[in-house]
């Protein structure tokens, strides 16, 4: 689901050189010697330092980094929206979050490289239409709450989505969007890095483009550093707060850093707010990330009961 982006990442340094003076040491074309652009930017700003890490890092990421790999059963088999699947293959075997509906013929897993990991690079390039794997499950506890009338927010980073994906899919498909006859507003707030690390970034899209309930915020942190993007840049925890309604944060205690982010106007144009009070939240991501969110979401006043959390690494 990625792209090899390193002719952007070579114009983009080469844009940051003019701009601030070290345009001489990096090549029009052909090797970059990344450590001397390092020490030399540093010498002039300290602080594009960061920068020019982040490019380096993308520059030098191995390609494909984002896969989306869909198989069939040799037997049925069934699973609810949410859950995850451990799957085998070449003598390795790792657990993935599902990212299809319930509904749908194949079975879909999103995943993303782990430069030392021990299966994901292998999946990356090694597996090929009419190969063979192991499965075994479902797992997990991640999964829709009974229909209510209270909204949805899902929140994740990067292939934490991928549970949210097969989520949100059905809901729309069995009319779980609905309560009574009235719709549910549904949010995802997705984070990540580069545009092309937004896993279904366009079935996400589209989606939004069909349902006016249906409320997507993309948020990427690097992603300015090559490209123009007019979206949301900050971690989702605090994007997030962009969108909640003004009454709900009268009451709630936040620091410097948040009541900077409150003064800021909401990147993406949504017509409906959030009400914490009437609420159900669910979170998946790295560890950090979805304690972070867990607080947050418990700050702005989400009944503990309603919020739904599940972190790795």
């Amino acid at each position: 689901m990625d792209r090899n982006r390193k002719d952007e990442v070579h114009k983009a340094l080469r844009r940051l050189g003019r701009e601030y003076g070290f345009e001489d040491v990096v090549p029009e074309r052909g090797n970059i010697d990344w450590e001397h652009v390092f020490d030399v930017a540093a010498s002039v700003d300290p602080w594009i330092a960061t920068r020019i890490g982040a490019l380096h890092d993308r520059y030098d990421r191995s390609h494909p980094a984002l896969v989306r790999i869909a198989f069939e059963t040799e037997m049925p088999f069934d699973f609810v929206a949410g859950q995850y699947v451990t799957i085998k293959f070449d003598g390795r075997s790792r657990a993935y979050s599902i990212a299809s509906s319930p509904n749908s013929k194949t079975t879909e897993l999103c995943v993303r490289r782990v430069a030392d990991g021990k299966l994901s690079p292998k999946l990356c390039d090694q597996l090929s239409v009419g190969d063979e794997i192991r499965v075994r499950g479902p797992n997990g506890h991640l999964i829709l709450e009974n229909r209510s009338p209270r909204d949805i927010a899902f929140l994740a980073t990067g292939t934490g989505v991928a549970p949210m994906k097969s989520m949100i899919d059905y809901a729309f498909e069995s009319g779980w969007d609905e309560y009574k006859g009235d719709k549910r507003n549904v949010w995802l707030f997705l984070g990540a890095a580069w545009e092309d690390d937004l896993p279904y970034h366009d079935d996400f899209a589209s989606l939004a483009a069909e349902h006016d309930n249906f409320q997507y915020v993309p948020c990427l942190s690097r992603e300015p550093y090559i490209a123009e993007w007019g979206g949301e840049t900050d971690y989702i925890q605090d994007v997030l707060l962009k969108y909640v309604e003004e009454r709900a944060l009268a009451d709630a205690a936040f620091g410097r850093h948040t009541a900077r982010l409150l003064k800021q106007k909401p990147a993406v144009d949504i017509d409906t707010k959030i009400d914490p009070s009437s609420l159900e939240v669910y979170a998946c991501g790295i560890n950090a990330m979805v304690y972070s969110l867990e607080t947050a979401a418990r700050r702005l006043g989400v009944p503990e009961r309603f919020i739904h959390c599940e972190g790795y690494g």
